[in-house]
């Protein structure tokens, strides 16, 4: 008996049962003591408390992901209201945003391809054909904002680069922040500028015939200039022909004149405020990594590029690509590599020339 009301006691202090074998338990009931028998029931086992601790690690877990999906809702709610109430201003916005997370994505490609670069110890000219074209297209994005980047460096001056940005996004902002309108008005205002140079570049070749020694080759400069003039397109024989002319003096990369070199520039979308031999190695430089890109487009196959490849492709050698159908582009940028991939490093000139003779006239679009 004494046994018992100890167990009692002891059973009712700790809040638990005491078991006493596989089919005995010992339950409390409210003034009743005493053994009984059968199997546990569920709330005769031990209680835990109802609260889940977590650690520290998934207490952060947890508070990270509330903040991110509240952002996100915020961000939603933020969005339909400036959708709804200034729309233009909107556009604007999604736009930049948009930009911004391609130029990041850009710049981590490009900083893979350098990495990859550097440990197979390769050159730029043995990269695949889009590895080419995304460094060279990321450099020239990267020289464009590094203006931008110089104003916004004194203090305050983000303000004055938001406003610039504004009102001029053709000259300072890259392609990713142009809205897709704009993206057809600025290549229509930059193939406007480039194509003021053509007949320019074409008096000059004219000027030049006089100075070539062999008669062959005046016959097949005068003839060529002559199509020109009569909005005829020439074919990649035509100018093929030429090649020797434009190897040496008086058309070599090394013997044109200054007010040449700036109409080239002009031509290649470069500025022509610089001094002579400046101008003369930023041709070089242009026109070799686009022989280079030739190269790896033979080996890739003009028909593995994508419809948007093929016209941008086609408006860096000089074509205005934006209104003109892909086939015809992919026929344009053919006659283009049968020229490029049969001239030699000493022989660019010609293909630098190309980018006038071959785009002027190309279906009637001397625009």
């Amino acid at each position: 008996m004494a046994l018992s009301r100890a167990c009692c006691a002891r059973a009712a202090l700790w809040g638990s049962a005491v078991t006493l074998g596989p089919f005995v338990t010992r339950r409390l009931h409210p003034g009743r003591s005493g053994l009984a028998w059968g199997p546990p029931r569920v709330f005769d086992l031990p209680c835990r408390s109802s609260k889940l601790h977590l650690s520290p690690k998934a207490d952060v877990k947890s508070l990270i992901s509330y903040v991110v999906t509240k952002t996100k809702v915020i961000n939603v709610k933020y969005h339909r209201f400036l959708g709804r109430h200034f729309p233009r201003f909107y556009v604007l916005y999604t736009t930049f945003m948009k930009g911004l997370q391609m130029l990041w994505a850009d710049a981590k490609k490009a900083r893979r391809i350098k990495t990859n670069m550097w440990k197979n110890n390769l050159k730029f000219h043995q990269l695949p054909y889009r590895e080419m074209e995304h460094l060279r297209q990321f450099r020239q994005d990267v020289i464009k904002c590094l203006f931008l980047g110089i104003i916004s460096i004194p203090p305050f001056a983000n303000y004055l680069v938001f406003l610039l940005m504004y009102l001029f996004p053709r000259q300072l902002l890259v392609q990713h922040f142009w809205t897709p309108k704009q993206q057809i008005d600025f290549l229509d205002v930059y193939h406007g500028l480039r194509k003021q140079s053509h007949p320019e570049i074409v008096s000059y070749l004219e000027k030049a015939i006089p100075l070539i020694s062999d008669a062959g080759l005046r016959w097949h400069l005068t003839d060529l200039c002559a199509k020109m003039q009569r909005s005829t397109h020439p074919a990649a024989p035509d100018i093929l022909a030429l090649r020797e002319c434009f190897s040496d003096h008086p058309l070599g990369l090394n013997h044109l004149q200054a007010v040449h070199m700036k109409a080239l520039s002009r031509a290649m979308l470069l500025t022509p405020y610089l001094p002579p031999p400046l101008l003369r190695h930023r041709l070089k430089t242009r026109i070799a990594v686009i022989h280079q890109l030739d190269g790896a487009l033979v080996k890739l196959g003009i028909g593995q590029l994508t419809a948007q490849e093929v016209k941008s492709a086609c408006y860096l050698r000089g074509l205005d690509s934006t209104h003109i159908t892909e086939d015809r582009c992919r026929t344009w940028l053919g006659e283009w590599l049968q020229i490029s991939c049969s001239l030699k490093e000493a022989e660019l000139s010609l293909l630098l020339h190309s980018v006038v003779l071959l785009s002027t006239n190309y279906l009637g679009t001397g625009r």
